[in-house]
């Protein structure tokens, strides 16, 4: 006798089989991943490291040769005769900070209730959360490297470059600071090998796009357009442009609290972590040697539903250091007053 019942399509089952969430947990995940990676700017502009265990990593660095002409006759190998080469050496130490995550509980009743999808919603904001704090810290650790002395002995320290007034820093001024910082790379000897990079807050970029300068004028040989907004690239480097450049020089507290318990003192001896007074920053930049991220722990998801809480907690978190590498290959261009 038919009682009514019927067999419902659980649009979380694999193959019809399983745990009912599984597929939902997997978009979940992917979410935030895609969400990561899109709100990310500073992940492609540095030096990254992966390691599989460990609580910090070496980055060798190396000094210059140098050449001098042959008088016949002379030894080469005779270190009095000045044609050996004695290449320095350095290093740099990144240690891994402790494990850095967002996270949200969503109850199971309210999801029964609600009548959209939260879970994209709020991976998109664990993941832009995550982003974010990336993207500061190295953000912070370029500009103590703009700031820090040589790493090795005979080197060249970080590029201080000074924008003049925050209220006169114009269109003008600002292509200007970009040569100047474009020539200052090239006296310290850093590739231009399309690598090199600026980053400005947002207002600074759309000066730059709105103005009557060659920027973007294709009579002479310009990039970009005013339809899109875009501008790739100017003396040489390439242009982005970042909110959270703007974040960095606001004291968050909760934030700055945590930069402060970094295991990486990036400012050196301040005991501040990534931490520096960052109020009069206009434009960082610099080469991805500048700079290293070193990565225990990548991007990673875990959920899982608590049945004495009846509901899902969901977890985004990743393990990384962040440190100053080469400090001449970075540059920013600040207040000076």
């Amino acid at each position: 006798m038919a009682n009514g019942n019927t067999t419902a399509s659980r649009l979380g089952q694999i193959n019809a089989a399983g745990d009912v969430d599984a597929l939902f947990l997997k978009v979940f995940s992917g979410e935030i991943l895609t969400t990561f990676e899109e709100m990310n700017v500073m992940k492609g502009l540095h030096t990254i490291r992966t390691i599989s265990n460990g609580k910090s990593a070496q980055f060798p660095v190396t000094g210059i040769a140098t050449a001098k002409y042959h008088t016949a006759g002379e030894n080469i190998a005779d270190a009095g005769n000045s044609y050996l080469s004695s290449v320095k050496h350095a290093e740099k130490v990144i240690t891994i900070d402790d494990v850095l995550l967002a996270s949200t509980f969503i109850s199971n009743i309210d999801e029964l209730k609600n009548h959209y999808d939260v879970r994209s919603i709020y991976a998109k904001e664990l993941g832009k959360a995550l982003a974010k704090r990336f993207d500061v810290a190295t953000m912070k650790t370029l500009v103590a490297a703009a700031r820090s002395a040589t790493t090795i002995s005979g080197g060249k320290a970080g590029i201080a470059i000074d924008g003049g007034e925050a209220a006169d820093f114009s269109a003008a001024v600002i292509q200007e600071k970009l040569f100047e910082a474009a020539q200052k790379l090239d006296e310290n000897d850093i590739p231009n090998d399309g690598q090199r990079y600026a980053i400005l807050k947002p207002a600074d970029y759309y000066k730059l796009v709105q103005s009557d300068e060659n920027v973007i004028n294709r009579d002479f040989g310009g990039r970009g357009d005013v339809a899109t907004g875009n501008i790739p690239m100017v003396a040489g480097l390439r242009i982005f442009k970042s909110n959270h450049l703007t974040d960095v020089a606001v004291a968050e507290a909760a934030q700055d609290q945590d930069d402060d318990s970094s295991n990486n003192d990036v400012f050196g001896g301040s005991g501040t972590g990534y931490n520096g007074d960052l109020s009069k920053t206009f434009i960082i930049g610099g080469h991805p040697s500048a700079v290293g991220t070193v990565k225990l722990l990548d991007l990673a998801t875990e959920s899982d539903y608590k049945l004495e809480l009846q509901g899902t907690l969901f977890v985004a978190k990743y393990a990384m250091g962040h440190g100053v590498l080469r400090p001449e290959a970075a540059f920013e261009v600040k207040d000076a007053d």
